[in-house]
């Protein structure tokens, strides 16, 4: 492969909803870019980004994918991404690890839900954002509704940098050029010329000025090249492109502005590294707990080739050739072939003993990676999702910020069909969530059972399809389990003396615990409030090992307990007799005794629904949903003929929603959920879910 510095690099990843086109968007730039010869189909599995037995058999995406190719001396990565909400937390993986992202409309339906939520994370997270608006030459169009739809959710930054000509046969570029001989089917040339280069000089005094004095044709290419992507950077301008990946409309267009326009690794913002002691000084929300908040400090890295390395995991695949495979993108320094990395805060390394470039299934083996690049190494069993590689003990402790993944809400239970396969499944199971940060797997040990979290029913489908085709494994599985928790309403204490003689050395420790409510999303918080050394310090942790053993298994109704404070305020122990077990079980009945008298209560996750349907709809789909203890919040204009209706609702009320609002809809709209926050389940739900975890708990104990 060529060399090629930081600066000839670009980074894209398209995103956007289901069936909008995006893997025939990419086919079609790769053929443009000569990287192909012929361009695949999706309905013929023979595109490169959808590779996967069940993204052929499904004709969608279910996986990310890279493409890393050479064109016009530039080097592309560009990844592709599902469109299903199922997917969204490898969707969303994928976005941090570049600079742009592109987000693919369909002209017919214009902004949905869902590519609203992915340009607000995309902006959350600093990415610079694109808008492509796809199937331009489709039946029905309106593209002027759908540019006023734009500019009504997004702002007046959302401007044309090119316009299709009339008959949507070709796309006219309004960046680089001010007029053109071509009609254009919405706006013209000139306006949205002018409009853009407005923009543009604007968010720069020195290059406003120049253009007032001298005029545009005064203006170097450096300075609207800099003016361009510091509006990008800042969000002052987010380009609308226009295509037609099935006729070909509008792709060299595409190509160009990738080229030309859009950031390298050294222009776009940096990413949000910083330094701490481990990797949970920052929650998966991407908020700092109030303890650990002072000790993380942020650090900057450098797309500079010739500084240490710093490299962070955003992908990981088992392949059943290469092994496990590691994809990171590599923010600072270069990675060689036999560089020695060390993973996180590890403190032996390990040896790059062979160096990937992937496209689509193909691995292409390569001498070196460097600043900007995305690269991976196969057959390190240590490299984790999420982990930071590094050459050199100075950036231990560096970790990229976590993102604010979405919650595994769906859950399923599963027991392999042979006997004795429990650690085949176990082995695969894991392998699989390695691969997905949004799947879960929970072993409940009182109930005997292992549970699978997903962010949706075809998620799990997919996942128990790939546990048969990938590792041999048949399960059998129960109704969903929902994701609830139990916590507390008021303060009580708990007391418990732990007493054992067995003849000859004994086992003694005794334990006062306080327990307070704390606020939703606080979590847990223990405290240790004794004096007098009424428990010495060296039981303390024993304590607290005891106390988590019943947060993690629940007791009332054998969910989870969360957002509590436990303290430990008297005890007493016993010079000979004492010992970590009996503080234990000492702390774990004290925390029992101190719930039973702390008004328990289960608590269900509550989500919030996104609903974008046809108008004439809209009285099925409320009518649904009032019958799902559902809370609508607002119900907005979406595109022409569509409204958008926002709900908060219970996720055990969405069992079976899909197949629901097809059924309302004629198939006509489509919905996305994300988690919102968890409050107490009705009265009714919670004698059932304690009474049905009794007779099993005491069986058990």
């Amino acid at each position: 492969m060529p060399r090629f510095s930081p600066s000839s690099i670009r980074n894209l990843c398209v995103v956007g909803n289901t069936g909008v086109g995006k893997t025939t968007l990419v086919e079609a730039l790769l053929k443009h870019a000569g990287a192909i010869a012929v361009v695949g189909a999706v309905e013929k599995g023979s595109t490169v980004s959808d590779f996967d037995g069940q993204e052929k058999a499904r004709l969608h995406s279910l996986n990310t994918s890279v493409m890393s190719f050479d064109a016009s001396d530039i080097h592309f990565n560009i990844i592709d991404t599902p469109g299903l909400a199922d997917f969204r937390g490898t969707t969303l993986s994928a976005m941090a690890a570049v600079e742009t992202i592109a987000v693919v409309l369909n002209a017919q339906t214009g902004l949905d839900a869902s590519a609203l939520k992915l340009l607000e994370r995309a902006k959350a997270r600093g990415n610079e954002r694109v808008i492509i608006i796809n199937r331009i030459d489709a039946e029905g169009v309106n593209l002027e509704a759908v540019m006023a739809q734009l500019k009504s959710a997004l702002g007046t930054e959302c401007l044309p940098l090119n316009l299709p000509s009339r008959g949507m046969t070709r796309v006219v570029d309004c960046f680089f050029t001010s007029d053109s001989k071509f009609g254009t089917e919405i706006s013209s040339v000139k306006v949205a010329h002018q409009q853009i280069i407005d923009q543009v000089v604007e968010v720069n005094p020195a290059v406003m000025e120049h253009y007032l004095e001298e005029g545009e044709a005064k203006l170097s290419t450096a300075e609207l090249h800099d003016a361009f992507e510091q509006c990008l950077r800042e969000g002052h301008l987010i380009p609308v492109l226009f295509t037609s990946a099935r006729t070909g409309a509008g792709v060299a267009e595409l190509f160009d502005v990738l080229v030309r326009l859009l950031p390298n690794p050294s222009e776009g913002n940096p990413p949000p590294f910083f330094k701490g002691q481990s990797n949970s000084t920052l929650s998966n929300s991407g908020q700092s707990n109030e303890q650990d908040r002072s000790e993380a400090v942020s650090v900057q890295v450098h797309a500079d080739e010739k500084l240490h390395v710093v490299a962070h995991v955003f992908k990981v695949i088992n392949d059943a050739f290469v092994g496990k495979m590691a994809v990171f993108r590599i923010y600072q320094g270069t990675v060689k072939r036999d560089t020695q990395l060390y993973i996180g805060d590890g403190k032996k390394p390990f040896k790059v003993g062979h160096l990937y470039k992937l496209f689509g299934a193909k691995h292409v083996e390569i001498d070196e990676g460097i600043a900007g690049d995305i690269c991976a190494v196969a057959k390190i069993d240590d490299i984790h999702y999420g982990d930071v590689l590094h050459d050199s003990h100075d950036e231990d402790h560096w970790h990229l910020m976590p993102l604010a993944l979405p919650k595994a809400m769906f859950g399923l239970s599963v027991q392999p069909i042979s006997r004795g396969h429990e650690q085949k499944l176990s082995s695969a199971l894991h392998k699989l969530a390695e691969e997905d940060p949004s799947f879960h797997i929970e072993h409940h040990v009182e109930l005997n059972e292992t549970v699978l979290y997903g962010l949706g029913d075809v998620h799990l489908k997919v996942m128990l399809e790939r546990l048969r085709a990938r590792f041999q494994v048949e399960v059998k599985t129960a109704p969903p389990r929902i994701a609830y928790r139990e916590t507390i309403s008021i303060e009580a204490e708990g007391h418990h003396r732990h007493k054992k003689q067995t003849g000859g050395a004994g086992q003694f420790g005794e334990v006062s615990l306080r327990v307070r409510p704390l606020a939703r999303g606080e979590g847990f918080r223990f405290l240790d409030d004794t004096k007098g050394g009424s428990i010495p310090h060296n039981f303390i942790p024993a304590v607290e090992k005891g106390v988590r053993l019943v947060l993690a298994h629940g007791a009332i109704a054998g969910f989870p307990l969360q957002d509590l404070e436990v303290s430990a305020f008297d005890g007493k122990h016993h010079p000979v007799d004492s010992k970590e077990i009996a503080f234990i079980s000492a702390g774990k009945f004290a925390l029992l005794d101190a719930i039973s008298k702390a008004r328990a209560i289960v608590l269900e996750p509550i989500v919030d629904l996104t609903v974008t349907t046809p108008d004439a709809s809209m009285g099925n789909v409320s009518t649904g949903l009032a019958s799902k203890r559902a809370k609508i919040t607002a119900t907005d204009a979406g595109a022409p003929g569509e409204l958008v209706l926002r709900a908060q609702v219970p996720i055990s009320e969405l069992g079976d929603y899909q197949s629901e609002l097809k059924s309302q809809t004629a198939g006509q709209a489509i919905y996305n959920i994300e988690f919102s926050h968890y409050e107490p389940v009705p009265a009714a739900v919670q004698k059932q879910l304690t009474e049905a975890y009794k007779p099993k708990h005491e069986e058990e104990s």
